[in-house]
C-alpha cells in the first residue's frame, strides 16, 4: 500500500503469533476450499471464447 505525506503515520505492528503445524494445516484447507468454490462460481466466464467469424454484409 503507497501512502502520501498527509497520511498519519502507522503504529508499529507486533510479529504474529507462531503457528502450530495443525493450524497451519486447517488454514491452509480453508484457503483451498475457498479457491475451489471461488472457481466454480466463475465457471460460465472461464469458458475459451468462441471463434466465431462474422459473415460478410451483402452488397
Amino acid at each position: 500500500m503507497t501512502r502520501d505525506r498527509k497520511d498519519p503515520p502507522e503504529a508499529p505492528r507486533a510479529p504474529p503469533p507462531a503457528e502450530k503445524p495443525h493450524q497451519r494445516r486447517q488454514r491452509k484447507e480453508k484457503e483451498s476450499r475457498n479457491q475451489d468454490e471461488a472457481l466454480e462460481e466463475t465457471f460460465p466466464a472461464s469458458d475459451p471464447v468462441s471463434p466465431f467469424v462474422p459473415a460478410k454484409a451483402p452488397d
